[in-house]
């Protein structure tokens, strides 16, 4: 990914946009105490998913169906994704967004601090002040659990708040967030010399010290990220677990049984729905991203005879997602 302004703003939306697309189901009903997690994650080496085959006559593009969390202790068996794309003649990278300024890397790292201060709740109010007591009650044993007695967060505006608490989480419940699938593909297409191409919307940002201001004097809607990302660790980190054993082993059948929760798509909102994000062009933002993917697709399908991709499963799996809307341009879908 190419260099991106460091303020909240874009670290928020870098995170977020890749697994933004997932819809998000209903609020669990508050619980009263944290349940103990008993579903065992899988280690060790396992196969992943099978793939899926997007075809027009001779032509084919294989999609592998990528997840977060995945189990922290396991190895991903990835012969078969490296064996496709070595008789590949393109790659495409997953969809992106490249946040820039026009100071360059070097000067856009001085505004780190002032990117920070960003990072708060405008006029230094805690997260009691700016969320509901139920909400905040909720907050509590969670934060306790998960992150201890750091003071720090309690000024964090409730969006980024909530993403360190699922982040803390994730890492206590034997799950990791990082991408083990690109590293695999990109490093497997340099070494048969394959064409990685990139479906990344850019975004220029002309006076990002500006900008930083008017978005540290902004109250995000936010609530509703932070209502949905406690509910998502009360009540759904055992379901996280049993998807992430599912795509260890290549289940796409329990994947697609078990609900694809995701409060990410709701946390987007809440930044882009800012003015300050509207006046940048972010209100469509997820739409270019998915039409500039298909764009690539379309060219890669006409004009190689193997291709390959990777997307978020949840993705995938949608009744609107990518692979129907493929379907409707008249490609032939054969799941793994």
């Amino acid at each position: 990914m190419r260099p991106a302004l460091h303020t909240c703003l874009a670290l928020c939306l870098l995170a977020l946009v890749a697994p933004a697309f997932a819809q998000t189901p209903p609020i669990a009903p508050a619980q009263e105490t944290i349940r103990d997690i008993d579903t065992v994650v899988v280690s060790g080496v396992q196969p992943g998913p099978g793939m899926w085959k997007v075809s027009r006559g001779e032509h084919v593009l294989w999609i592998l169906g990528t997840l977060s969390p995945v189990p922290k202790n396991m190895q991903w068996l990835s012969r078969d994704v490296e064996a496709t794309i070595a008789q590949a003649q393109e790659v495409l990278q997953p969809p992106s967004v490249s946040i820039g300024t026009e100071l360059g890397m070097f000067r856009s790292m001085l505004l780190i601090p002032s990117a920070l201060k960003a990072r708060r709740n405008p006029d230094d109010k805690t997260l009691r002040e700016v969320v509901p007591a139920e909400l905040y009650a909720r907050w509590l044993p969670l934060k306790a659990r998960y992150i201890g007695s750091d003071r720090g967060v309690e000024k964090w505006r409730p969006v980024f708040a909530a993403q360190e608490l699922y982040e803390a989480a994730m890492r206590r419940s034997d799950l990791s967030l990082k991408g083990i699938v690109w590293p695999v593909v990109e490093r497997s297409a340099k070494q048969h010399d394959v064409k990685i191409t990139e479906s990344t919307i850019e975004m220029k940002i002309k006076d990002p010290k500006a900008v930083l201001k008017d978005f540290a004097n902004t109250t995000l809607s936010d609530t509703d990220c932070f209502a949905k990302t406690l509910s998502r660790i009360e009540g759904d980190i055992e379901t996280m677990r049993a998807r992430a054993n599912a795509w260890a082993i290549g289940d796409i059948e329990t994947l697609r049984a078990l609900p694809q929760g995701d409060q990410y798509e709701v946390c987007l909102r809440a930044v882009t729905a800012s003015g300050v994000a509207q006046r940048l062009g972010f209100g469509d933002l997820r739409e270019r991203v998915i039409q500039t993917w298909l764009g690539n697709a379309d060219k890669a399908l006409t004009q190689n005879r193997v291709s390959f991709a990777s997307l978020p499963i949840a993705e995938l799996l949608k009744p609107d997602g990518y692979l129907a809307r493929l379907q409707a341009r008249g490609y032939v879908i054969e799941e793994p």
